[in-house]
């Protein structure tokens, strides 16, 4: 079976309200913008005659089957994920939503968003709730220190300070 793909473990089904905002548009700018589009110069590129050597037919229809799967990814992701949209009771400690500043046993500080798998971005300074560094920190307050095991050896982190954004 060389098709086989082993199924895409899934993510923690948590989403801020904002991330949620995001994934409905990129479905809704999908489906009504780019797909009418893309399926239309595919039917102008069928007409043109011999499909198996238009590249015209065989890009559209590439990009036809990927819009497609997004889209099918996204509504299905939409129908289980949890807006969270009010920070938990307890703000000194890390929980989902959590702005977290550490510093390793060099000194070296690091601040970081803990947000759902399908809304973070490592260039924003967020991180994914499933990973590592989340995971080590999640129910920890002020002053609490975590060894998490990274691809540069053991690190000993100390959490310097916990925020949580407005809704």
């Amino acid at each position: 079976m060389g098709r086989y793909r082993a199924p895409r473990p899934r993510g923690t089904p948590l989403i801020t309200a904002a991330g949620e905002a995001r994934l409905r548009a990129e479905l809704d700018d999908l489906w009504r913008k780019e797909r009418p589009v893309v399926a239309l110069a595919v039917q102008d590129a069928a007409k043109n005659g011999d499909r198996s050597e238009n590249g015209d037919y065989i890009y559209g229809k590439k990009r036809l089957r990927e819009i497609d799967g997004r889209v099918r990814f996204i509504s299905k992701r939409l129908e289980v994920l949890q807006v969270v949209r009010e920070p938990p009771t307890d703000k000194e400690r890390i929980f989902f939503g959590a702005t977290v500043e550490v510093e390793d046993q060099h000194g070296t500080q690091q601040s970081f968003t803990i947000l759902g798998p399908d809304e973070f971005e490592s260039s924003r300074g967020e991180v994914s709730i499933d990973a590592p560094i989340a995971r080590a920190l999640l129910g920890k307050s002020i002053g609490d220190c975590v060894n998490l095991e990274s691809p540069g050896g053991l690190r000993e982190l100390e959490v310097l300070a916990v925020a949580y954004r407005h809704s």
